[in-house]
């Protein structure tokens, strides 16, 4: 498959941009290369498409349902509760759902922890979006559910191939409070020896730093230093409740971190993901939505403006994470974290790119691109994603995304329905 975008705006000039196979191979002025698609570029601006550093997908279905509640109470009374009824053809029609919505909105790879893994990664490998998918692991310190749990996982990591190379393998330990020492030990010895990525909870709220300190007589980046587990392959989503020492760790071990400052606000989590430290050491960050439970979408033009917004709020800084680095988060940041040919549009890298309408009101007058995406857009600008060679919109439109919506609301109300006996 060979596609050609022609006279597009690509940082601040107009070009083409020709992608063969999965990979951006020229850009040009009026490439003399003729193409499967033609797309014209014309009233267009190419970017690279989003990462989505932290997400439960199939928790489309559960948008809007349980909202206005503290964060301990909101998980066990009303989450985990309906989520034990959840089937594998619920998540597979949630996440297609979650898929929709993100090529709708511009990102091609997210980050993934739910129940059910097969069926997240058949809607992956059908949209045709990049994720990074694991599967839940709990074992709520219970040696049998370990045991259980770590089957699992080898089950799925040696089934893995079946679903293609968008679809990436990755190990799911929910947080310190839900799994067991043994078990994240497992976790990390298992993501070493296979070359995995680990998607992990951390520091989210006081009180998970509190249990910590009572149970281990030290804060939660500390404790997993102790037993082994931090590591470049460990993705640490919330990073909320960190010290100046917690930073210095995390930065030695290379861990990469994740903001979910849309999540945090509403769950009100009681502080600010530490954003200036983190960078001023260094360290990866990325941006994430999370579930759709608690944000309430996968929109990742919307995170990065609260992100951006909220920093400069919290610290009295007004240019504190301006447009162009909150961008970045989303793209070239986003990349490097999970390791992506991706990021920047580039001869060589992997052709997933998003086409922006110019003449979309929210882009107009268009003095600066980053501020006007930041600041003033959201994810309806998108007008054409490519993905892995593949067109997966053009004109705003996904194929069959009619029968998605349908599908995922008839799921939707009938696990409510089955949750409630």
């Amino acid at each position: 498959m060979s596609i050609l975008i022609k006279g597009v705006r690509l940082n601040g000039e107009t070009t083409d941009i020709f992608i063969e196979g999965n990979r951006i191979t020229e850009i040009g002025d009026r490439l003399g290369v003729e193409a499967e698609e033609v797309i014209s570029g014309d009233g267009m601006a190419a970017i690279p498409s989003f990462v989505n550093g932290h997400t439960h997908a199939a928790m489309t279905l559960l948008r809007g349902y349980a909202d206005d509640m503290p964060l301990k109470e909101w998980l066990e009374t009303k989450i985990w509760v309906i989520e034990a009824h959840m089937t594998e053809e619920d998540v597979y029609w949630g996440a297609k759902l979650a898929c929709l919505e993100m090529i709708k909105t511009g990102t091609t790879f997210f980050n993934d922890m739910y129940w059910h893994w097969q069926g997240t990664a058949r809607a992956v490998q059908e949209m045709g979006i990049r994720g990074a998918i694991s599967a839940v692991f709990i074992d709520l310190f219970n040696a049998q559910k370990a045991g259980e749990q770590i089957a699992l996982n080898e089950e799925l990591y040696a089934a893995r191939e079946a679903f293609g190379p968008r679809v990436i393998f990755t190990l799911g330990p929910h947080a310190i409070y839900t799994v067991s020492e043994e078990a994240l030990q497992w976790c990390a010895a298992f993501a070493r020896a296979k070359g995995l990525l680990i998607h992990f909870h951390l520091a989210e709220s006081e009180e998970e730093t509190n249990r910590c300190l009572a149970d281990h007589g030290t804060r939660p980046v500390r404790y997993l230093e102790q037993i082994g587990f931090l590591g470049p392959h460990l993705i640490a989503c919330h990073c909320v409740w960190l010290n100046d020492e917690d930073m210095d760790i995390l930065k030695a071990h290379e861990v990469r971190v994740v903001h979910n400052p849309t999540s945090n606000m509403k769950l009100a989590v009681g502080g600010v993901f530490p954003y200036p430290q983190l960078r001023k050491r260094g360290l990866i960050t990325a941006l994430g939505t999370d579930g759709c439970a608690s944000n309430n979408n996968l929109d990742m033009l919307e995170s990065a403006k609260i992100a951006s917004l909220l920093q400069k709020f919290h610290t009295g800084d007004p240019v504190v994470m301006p447009a162009p680095e909150a961008l970045e988060m989303i793209t070239t940041q986003g990349a490097r974290a999970f390791g992506l040919e991706s990021g920047l549009i580039e001869k060589g890298r992997w052709g997933d790119i998003a086409l922006v309408d110019l003449n979309h009101p929210q882009l107009t007058p268009h003095f600066h691109l980053a501020s006007d995406l930041i600041y003033a857009a959201n994810g309806s600008c998108i007008d054409t994603l490519i993905c892995d060679g593949r067109i997966l919109m053009r004109g705003g439109r996904v194929e069959g995304e009619e029968e998605i919506m349908a599908k995922a609301r008839e799921r939707a109300f009938d696990l409510v329905k089955r949750a409630a006996g």
